[in-house]
């Protein structure tokens, strides 16, 4: 296996920076589909629960340059509540019909000739509201006496199951010690630059109704049926196009679906496209967020400070809607359910609630975030109970690298790894002898500081198949089981010898046409200028699967695989044009420096461009058998995931990397304000297809977990009011905040899954550093017995905990 020292690491340039540094961007703002298109302004609710008594549209219609307006009424004769990933009688409609369930949930849409004139005609929409009583997290839903988001459920539980893998009983009972710890992670999102934007067109021809948007949406497509099935027309009359550019996502653009929804309907009544743009109140208050999560591990430990077996209780608020995909926040983790660490006997019992919040989805780093920051804190617990150092607990526990491909309890075959190696170097380039004694030093003069370390292993490739575990396997229909890691793409080569590389997967920043053109022109032998990537999706020509879409790390493991299967075969035709004019065997011939060449004899050879003519002109002089085209389709489709067995165990993602992470941390003692002195971070994310690329992706990952670690969350009264529905209370992180001193490094066991050997690398730190904070902090309140057991962590969370520490019993 390769080390870090021998592995290739290609490094072109990125193509995408010149357009958007330049204004030349091709954001859905900047595109203008369809003539006479008029704008929407959506009515929102102004309380968290309520039941729908009248609402009155006359007013508003009657407004100079209204076209249409539309609410609960027509949305309940005219769709269908969206297909769940559950059964559960919890129906969701993009606007409410019968009651509201959070703040900024839609009620009506106003079509007009402006967005000046529609939200003034929005004021004009009466609704009347019955108050009810709300409620406002996870533990308070839970409550025998909450008030019901969705009476006909008869609780606030959406989906409760529990899984047992491993005599885990038998393991606690047997436990030198059991070591317990509940952990809170908050509700916080991604703040893209760029708001949702939507058009729609309702047409009805004589095949029937269709759709055709255009929305800033990054996949998974399996909300394509989704869309159709609420709006009652095949999956063939849904039409959906996404720009070349995305202002940024990481997971909360994927719960844009309800509104394309939505304005087809308002398009429909308008008889006219329809254009929505969300500003950023309306996306701080109603747009989507990651899961909350309340949670409790337990682990058994043994004499020698190994874990025996693992229990973990979740609970997850999706806020007013189980709405699609969730419970995927639930499921994302797992086949890692056990992260690095050979568990032998795992019990997890997993839990969605409804409160009268926002609803949730897609976050960078979904489901890890929530796990790791439990069960890293559980290590660092499980260190302190059994008298080891934070380092050694968990490097006794670690999964040894000569043990991969490693199954765990729960489904996941993990392809490959080398964890300790990546723990020993982090702690190697954060000198952490001599962070330790900076701390002893600092604790001498009576400050507070701390070192704290995490551990995770990073997903990528996502298998769809683990939603279907939130239905129990007795009640999954037979021969209706999903699976799958799917991706698509297209090659094709023109009389020039100039390839185009055509994707499904829209990114959002992250370099996918650098990559693919690097990887094209590698496996065809050709200069990178001689290939272009075209990046703009269209559902109804462009190659997509319901699995596409730019999510759970999916590019480098899946896309590019898809690039090499369908180069490889074009690679195939070249050389048998080629042998034509060199006179030689096809398999004799190399693809090499623009050139087709006789392998070992490069002074033999022909442009590239000039045996691509071959097949363009002269398809009658190919050999036998050799196609007459320089266009290949190609999928890569890996049998590795498949769909959850009947005793519910999944490999619920292809690849999987690993992250460690060692944070230290400076606590002023009079402000009591954290700094980060210093972050080491080594990620594994098999072979490294684009160093720069990939240090972005660290860095971002880092910067965004460092919001929910220490700044963001979407806070509510008591009474159901968000409290940070602006930038002045939900606060992100800064250049000035983000700029602490990181040293990054890699390890690299590359993945035998994909051809390439490249795992995904675009979520790890944001599982990590959240976790590897809290337990810095932690460590630093340790002389005063204190632990950080949930986020975000700040000065008045610090000046609450050590106030209860000084105050007089």
């Amino acid at each position: 296996m390769p080390d870090a020292d021998t592995a290739p690491r290609w490094t072109p340039t990125r193509i995408e920076d010149a357009p958007l540094v330049t204004g030349q961007g091709r954001f859905l703002d900047d595109l203008d589909p369809l003539p006479g298109t008029l704008t929407a302004a959506i009515v929102r609710s102004p309380h968290p629960h309520a039941r729908i008594r009248t609402v009155d549209l006359s007013r508003a219609r009657r407004h100079p340059g209204v076209t249409a307006v539309i609410g609960p009424e027509e949305v309940a004769a005219e769709l269908e509540p969206f297909p769940l990933s559950v059964t559960t009688r919890m129906p969701y409609f993009p606007t409410g019909t019968d009651k509201v369930r959070y703040v900024g949930e839609p009620v009506a849409v106003v079509v007009a000739s402006d967005r000046y004139v529609a939200e003034d005609a929005a004021e004009l929409v009466d609704v009347e509201y019955e108050l009810l009583d709300p409620v406002v997290g996870v533990r308070a839903a839970l409550a025998d006496d909450a008030p019901l988001l969705h009476e006909d459920q008869g609780s606030n539980i959406a989906t409760d199951r529990t899984f047992t893998f491993g005599a885990v009983d038998r393991a606690f009972a047997e436990a030198a010690q059991v070591v317990t710890g509940t952990y809170d992670f908050p509700r916080y999102s991604s703040v893209p630059m760029e708001c949702y934007s939507v058009v729609a067109n309702w047409t009805d021809e004589p095949a029937g109704p269709a759709v055709e948007a255009w929305a800033n949406f990054h996949g998974p497509f399996t909300m394509v049926p989704v869309m159709a099935g609420a709006l009652g027309i095949p999956t063939s009359r849904v039409r959906l196009h996404v720009p070349a550019d995305i202002g940024g996502s990481f997971g909360i653009k994927a719960g844009i679906y309800p509104y394309v929804v939505l304005l087809a309907l308002a398009s429909k009544y308008a008889r006219t496209p329809v254009r929505w743009s969300e500003d950023r109140v309306e996306h701080l208050l109603a747009s989507s967020t990651g899961a909350d999560r309340m949670m409790r591990f337990e682990a058994a430990v043994d004499d020698d400070g190994r874990i025996t077996a693992l229990r973990a209780d979740l609970a997850d608020n999706v806020g007013a809607y189980m709405r699609p995909p969730e419970p995927s926040t639930l499921y994302r983790c797992y086949g890692n359910i056990t992260g690095a660490y050979r568990i032998p006997a795992v019990q997890i019992r997993a839990r969605a609630v409804v409160t009268n919040t926002m609803p949730t989805g897609l976050n960078r780093g979904f489901g890890g975030q929530q796990l790791y920051f439990g069960l890293e804190r559980l290590m660092d617990d499980v260190a302190r109970a059994t008298g080891l150092d934070v380092v050694e607990a968990r490097c006794r526990n670690l999964v040894p690298a000569d043990a991969f491909p490693y199954e765990t309890p729960t489904g996941g075959v993990y392809d490959s790894g080398n964890y300790e190696a990546a723990i020993r170097l982090a702690v190697r380039n954060a000198d952490l002898d001599e962070l330790r004694r900076r701390q002893a030093a600092a604790r001498e003069r009576g400050e507070l500081y701390g070192i704290g370390l995490a551990a995770v292993v990073d997903p990528s490739g996502t298998n769809i198949g683990y939603v279907g575990l939130a239905t129990p396997a007795a009640d999954r229909k037979p021969g209706r089981d999903k699976s799958g890691s799917t991706e698509h793409v297209r090659v094709s080569v023109d009389v020039q010898g100039i390839v185009t590389v055509l994707l499904g997967s829209v990114p959002q920043g992250q370099g996918h046409a650098t990559t693919a053109r690097q990887v094209a022109a590698r496996r065809l032998g050709l200069p990178e200028e001689q290939v272009r990537v075209v990046i703009e999706m269209d559902t109804a020509t462009t190659p997509w699967t319901v699995t596409s879409g730019s999510y759970s790390s999916r590019f480098a493991p899946l896309v590019t695989s898809a690039v090499v299967a369908a180069c490889d075969r074009i690679a195939g035709t070249v050389k048998a044009a080629g042998s034509v004019l060199l006179e030689t065997a096809p398999e004799q011939l190399e693809l090499a420096d623009g050139t087709v060449r006789v392998t070992g004899d490069p002074g033999r050879s022909v442009l590239f461009r000039h045996a691509a003519g071959v097949v363009h002109w002269d398809p009658g002089a190919l050999p036998e058998g050799t196609p007459a085209r320089l266009y290949e389709e190609a999928a890569f489709a890996p049998r590795e995931v498949r769909a959850a067995t009947r005793d519910e165990r999944i490999n619920s993602s292809l690849c999987y990397g690993f992250v460690a992470e060692l944070v230290a941390v400076r606590i002023d003692p009079d402000t009591l304000e954290i700094t980060i002195e210093r972050v080491s971070s080594v990620h594994d994310a098999g072979t490294v297809l684009n160093q720069t690329l990939l240090d972005g992706q660290v860095h971002g990952a880092l910067t965004q977990a460092l919001g929910g670690a220490m700044y963001e969350e979407f806070t509510y009264s008591e009474g159901g009011q968000p409290t940070s529905a602006t930038f002045l209370d939900y606060l992100c992180p800064t250049t000035a905040e983000a700029g602490f001193p990181l040293v990054t490094d890699h390890v690299v066991t590359p993945s035998p899954l994909t051809p390439l050997g490249a795992k995904g690398s675009g979520e790890g730190s944001s599982m990590s550093f959240p976790a590897a904070v809290a337990n810095a902090v932690t460590d630093a309140l340790s002389p005063h017995g204190l632990a950080i057991n949930q986020l975000p962590v700040h000065g008045t969370v610090l000046f609450d905990l050590l106030d209860g520490v000084r105050r007089p019993a």
